[in-house]
């Protein structure tokens, strides 16, 4: 029986990105031999994909490619920030997104039953399950988005190494440098302050009403302000209502690289449309955040590793 080094270990976890105490079993089981270890993570892929489906994965990455006028992104989740560092973890999810560019699903379920491009004899849901047993964390390709730009163009862009990917749409009769540019600027603006919508034609008659309700039931929790004239609080609601349209709103913020601190992206669309002879609008915006909503569980790291070991 060949004799398992911390070295042939490391070989194997470096390859594929299982956990230690996987590589470990799996090379004692083969004898030593790189090549079937990494088939016997492989094949035991179902029965480790089923034991960890319950683990949350709220970590992972967010991916955007582009091509031509089209452009996809995609999150895919993992358990820990060191998976998602991992290099066989992230050429997956780049795999994912090719996937989602070129795919014609119209919702997840469609999409995990699509032919896997890099192998189309298996399913996406069947290469996250090989995935899960490489890698040997719980993973979940959790959404995705497909832009196609008919009027203008797509840009993209990734913040944090992989933390927030954005895609902006462009209704443009001019696609340069210059358009291009702007657009990058305003995916920039779109990461940082992360609009609820482009622009206020977006935003429906009953938000603003529940939001005027919420509005009004504070001013009149509030002793002095609830003794004010009806008309001073309309107007006070219709303040606040707007200045909260404002935040949220993309056209109605102050862009983030405004010289002035004042000029709003509206404005600043309206400069370059005017700088460039173009007819340039922005159409719609995409914004993944990785494990935005997902409820993160506190972990002790050293303490998970005293289990696996079984200190």
């Amino acid at each position: 029986m060949a004799n398992i080094t911390a070295s042939m270990v490391k070989e194997l976890r470096d390859m594929t990105g299982a956990g230690m105490m996987d590589c470990k079993k799996a090379l004692a089981e083969t004898d030593g031999n790189m090549d079937e270890a990494v088939e016997l993570l492989r094949k035991n892929g179902a029965v480790k994909a089923e034991k960890k489906a319950g683990r949350i994965a709220a970590e992972g990455l967010c991916h955007v490619i582009v091509k031509d006028n089209t452009a996809a992104v995609v999150e895919v989740n993992s358990e820990t920030d060191f998976v998602a560092k991992n290099e066989t973890f992230q050429q997956f999810v780049a795999q994912v997104c090719e996937q989602a560019i070129g795919t014609s699903a119209e919702d997840m379920d469609a999409f995990m039953a699509e032919a896997w491009v890099e192998d189309s004899s298996k399913s996406v849901k069947e290469a996250l399950v090989e995935k899960v047993a490489v890698i040997g964390e719980n993973l979940n390709i959790r959404r995705f988005k497909k832009v196609v730009a008919n009027e203008g163009c797509v840009v993209s862009y990734v913040h944090g190494g992989g933390r927030i990917g954005v895609i902006v749409e462009s209704k443009t009769n001019v696609v340069n440098d210059a358009v291009k540019e702007a657009m990058t600027n305003i995916a920039m603006q779109v990461a940082a302050l992360n609009p609820q919508y482009v622009s206020r034609d977006e935003v429906s008659a009953e938000f603003i009403e529940h939001e005027k309700e919420i509005i009004k039931a504070q001013i009149m929790n509030d002793p002095k302000e609830s003794q004010k004239p009806e008309k001073v609080i309309d107007g006070m609601i219709n303040g606040r209502i707007n200045k909260q349209l404002k935040d949220i709103c993309l056209m109605d913020q102050v862009y983030v690289k405004a010289e002035d601190g004042k000029q709003t992206v509206a404005a600043y669309v309206a400069q370059v449309a005017k700088e460039q002879n173009a007819d340039f609008a922005i159409k719609s915006v995409v914004r993944f955040e990785t494990g935005e909503g997902i409820e993160k569980k506190e972990e002790n790291f050293a303490e998970e590793v005293k289990a696996q070991m079984g200190m």
